[in-house]
């Protein structure tokens, strides 16, 4: 039988770390390696109680342990992790997420990658991404085509063009990797072997990353000022559109509108971008952009980690 399993690094509140446990091993992961980036003894105590579960809290001991310094970009911290696990998993599968990531698939997941040819390092998942104010609503992932910046244009008329794929986030997806290969190191969304690139483009129907990038408007504001510093929003990432033809970044546009019309314009955005407006909602609709994706996630933590609730 095919083996998978999830590495993360994750931090937050207790409640986030154990839906996000919980959902993936309802879905059957074989082994789950979360690396606790900064204290909390109520979700690694709940954590350490299951069988499948490999919990690491990474204070100044663990980084010591590794000889080195504690990298001060958590991407990195993140990409470290990832990279370290996969040299020592005995899984034939790893997946590299986030702690606001679920995967979702139709077919259990051993039976879809045991499709994957043999030639092929990894799997993309492209992510579909929460309904401001649903428990269960998805903004579809629009793949690249042609018709795709008419389609996001239509659908976000003030800010879509501004906003790769009509996404808050990524668009780009995260990647559930082979084992066994050898020189192997992970970004946030890339592979490289040996120093090199290796394109990874290889989806499966079926399988997606449902992404709670910005599930309300309180939650968004609330990561605001770190994405723009240091995160997704951070200066120097690239325009969607060229720069000739208006093309900012999204540090740039979120910039703009807050010099512009401050709260209330990131407000506006945030209701258009998130489908938080009805309007967008029915156009969602309308071109048959709407997924539902009940993860049931309170249940799946009352199933797995029954002490914590």
């Amino acid at each position: 039988m095919t083996t998978w399993g999830v590495v993360s690094m994750v931090r937050g509140p207790a409640q986030d770390i154990l839906r996000f446990a919980a959902h993936h091993l309802d879905l059957g992961a074989d082994r789950l390696y979360l690396y606790l980036d900064e204290p909390n003894p109520e979700a690694q105590h709940h954590l350490e109680q299951h069988p499948k579960m490999q919990v690491t809290l990474c204070d100044d001991a663990f980084w010591l342990g590794r000889n080195r310094t504690r990298p001060g970009k958590h991407q990195v911290r993140q990409s470290t992790h990832a990279s370290y696990t996969y040299r020592k998993t005995d899984l034939d599968w790893l997946a590299h997420i986030d702690v606001d990531e679920f995967l979702w698939a139709d077919t259990p997941i051993p039976e879809l990658l045991d499709t994957v040819p043999a030639d092929i390092p990894a799997v993309r998942v492209r992510p579909i991404e929460a309904i401001a104010g649903t428990e269960d609503l998805y903004k579809a992932h629009i793949p690249k085509s042609p018709d795709r910046e008419a389609l996001v244009q239509a659908l976000y008329p003030t800010y879509g063009a501004h906003v790769l794929g009509g996404f808050l986030s990524h668009v780009q997806g995260k990647l559930i990797v082979r084992t066994g290969l050898k020189k192997l190191s992970f970004r946030i969304h890339n592979l490289f072997q040996d120093k090199t690139l290796l394109p990874c483009k290889f989806e499966l129907p079926g399988l997606e990353l449902c992404h709670h990038h910005a599930p309300s408007w309180e939650h968004w504001l609330k990561h605001y000022r770190f994405r723009m510093e240091r995160g997704s929003y951070k200066p120097g990432m690239s325009p969607n559109l060229p720069r000739d033809q208006g093309g900012v970044n999204k540090n740039e546009l979120f910039s703009q509108i807050e010099s512009a019309r401050g709260l209330d314009g990131l407000r506006a955005f945030y209701d258009e971008l998130s489908a938080a407006d009805p309007d967008v909602r029915a156009r969602l609709e309308a071109h048959g952009q709407i997924r539902h994706r009940p993860l049931q996630l309170g249940e799946k933590v009352a199933k797995h980690f029954p002490g914590s609730c």
